[in-house]
């Protein structure tokens, strides 16, 4: 769940990407990078670490020119080396391409063999690496970025929103079942894509829209155009985003996050209702939820617990100890506001069930008469192959678990998730046009071993379908 963002603008881009990094800092805390073109010369600057530790000005001003790409890191596929921190550059035949991945492919061990085959050197263990590859190896043929983008889609399984900067033109483009964000702005002088629309906020930009599904947008000094190089028969947009990565404030696919989390948070209550003193968030996530649960339930809406802001997020930590230590200095309670009450805890998931042990143990020693536990998704049952990290089922406490075995597990008083189809009516969408496969187990592409919902998608000369073994293979037909 990376964030990638791409800047035209006529003043220069370097402190432009490091404030819309900063806005999407929550997508990633691993690494941060930014690259720039002017002239000939392609400029880079990129590490592991915070936006804030990896950027200064010296390097900002350094990163020269009036288009650049930027992205933050969340591994789920890769080690944690420095060789895998984005963007990835290539360079041949007089053009310069930089790229920018968010998302995670599911054929990447097939493609990345078949290119082995042909001589090709990887670099890193990303399949990012695969995306530019793909690219760089059309562009050789055609030097055309939409020809490239039409091999890409046909070979590509999973999900991915991309940004790439040939030369001094930006080009974004979203896989065919658009699970991941990516939306469009207007700058006082040119124009942006980002993962969400709090980067183009940040700028004090216009939103215009999110890039359609199989779009592929060209940004240079003369505007935004757009080409659609392929068409699905549904969409599959990612419900954990709603649920739990994008920010609150961001506009995501037509819906405002928040409204989203507050309907759901009123979903909640009407599930069952339940008495009690006071409700209180899991900061800061589950703040939206919690306020359309005391909205509509009428008890009070009181903070139990207070987040350390200069933590980061715990759940995109890459190891449990991490998460366990940090969870620790994270969040203190409000033992005025628990003592002798009963709280309703909400919060956005449970998925390995760690933070919530920890979580509601800490009210109860704060005083807490009872603790209900209510939470904005239905119990997380399978791994996510497209970009979350819940890679087994072994770490998901609801996996093969009865809801109150899960309760008994983290000590609550009682445990209530919102049901699937009252998420789903939450979002607006219809269930065909979300990936929900966390929740269900039935994926919208193809995966070794999973179930998968049927789907065709139509490009520019053909059409594949996600369901054949022959899917991403770049046949013409399937």
């Amino acid at each position: 769940m990376c964030g990638i963002v791409g800047i035209v603008d006529a003043g220069g881009v370097s402190f432009q990407l490091y404030y819309a990094l900063y806005a999407l800092q929550h997508r990633g805390q691993e690494s941060a990078g930014i690259s720039t073109f002017e002239g000939t010369t392609l400029y880079t600057h990129k590490a592991q670490g915070l936006v804030a530790e990896v950027f200064n000005r010296h390097t900002l001003q350094e990163l020269r020119g009036n288009a650049g790409i930027g992205h933050v890191r969340y591994p789920t596929t890769g080690s944690k080396i420095p060789e895998n921190v984005q963007p990835f550059n290539f360079k041949y035949r007089g053009l310069t391409l930089s790229i920018a991945h968010n998302g995670n492919l599911v054929n990447t061990t097939e493609l990345r063999d078949d290119y082995e085959r042909r001589g090709q050197i990887f670099c890193t263990t990303t399949d990012t690496e695969i995306i530019g590859s793909i690219i760089a190896d059309a562009l050789r043929a055609s030097k055309s970025m939409e020809d490239a983008v039409l091999l890409c889609m046909r070979r590509l399984r999973g999900s991915y929103a991309t940004v790439a900067l040939l030369n001094d033109t930006i080009y974004a483009f979203r896989d065919p079942l658009g699970i991941k964000p990516l939306c469009i702005g207007k700058l006082d002088q040119g124009y942006i894509v980002a993962s969400e629309s709090v980067a183009i906020d940040a700028l004090d930009g216009t939103f215009i829209r999110d890039v359609c599904p199989g779009e592929l947008v060209r940004i240079d000094e003369s505007g935004l155009s757009s080409t659609q190089i392929a068409t699905a028969n549904r969409k599959a947009h990612c419900i954990f985003e709603y649920i739990y990565f994008a920010r609150a404030d961001s506009v995501m696919d037509g819906k405002l996050v928040y409204d989203v989390r507050r309907q759901i948070g009123q979903k909640l209550y009407e599930a069952r209702p339940t008495d009690a003193d006071l409700v209180s968030p899991v900061p800061d996530s589950g703040t939206a939820y919690a306020a359309g649960y005391a909205e509509r339930s009428g008890i009070p809406f009181l903070e139990g617990l207070m987040k350390n802001r200069y933590m980061g997020r715990t759940f995109i930590m890459p190891t449990q100890k991490q998460r366990d230590r940090a969870v620790r200095i994270k969040l203190n309670t409000v033992r005025g506001n628990l003592k002798d009450k009963r709280v309703i805890l909400v919060d956005d998931s449970v998925v390995r069930g760690t933070t919530s042990r920890w979580i509601v143990n800490m009210i109860r020693e704060a005083g807490a008469e009872e603790v209900h536990l209510r939470v904005g998704s239905p119990p997380i049952i399978a791994p996510c192959y497209l970009g979350v990290d819940m890679p087994t089922r072994a770490e998901l406490i609801a996996s093969g678990r009865e809801v109150d075995a899960v309760r008994e597990s983290v000590g609550a008083a009682s445990l209530v998730y919102i049901p699937l189809e009252e998420l789903v009516e939450a979002t607006g969408f219809g269930e065909q046009d979300l990936c929900t496969g966390c929740l269900t187990g039935c994926y919208p592409v193809e995966i070794d071993g999973e179930k998968n919902s049927r789907c065709v998608v139509s490009y520019r000369g053909g059409t594949l379908q996600s369901d054949l073994s022959t899917f991403g293979s770049g046949k013409e037909e399937a």
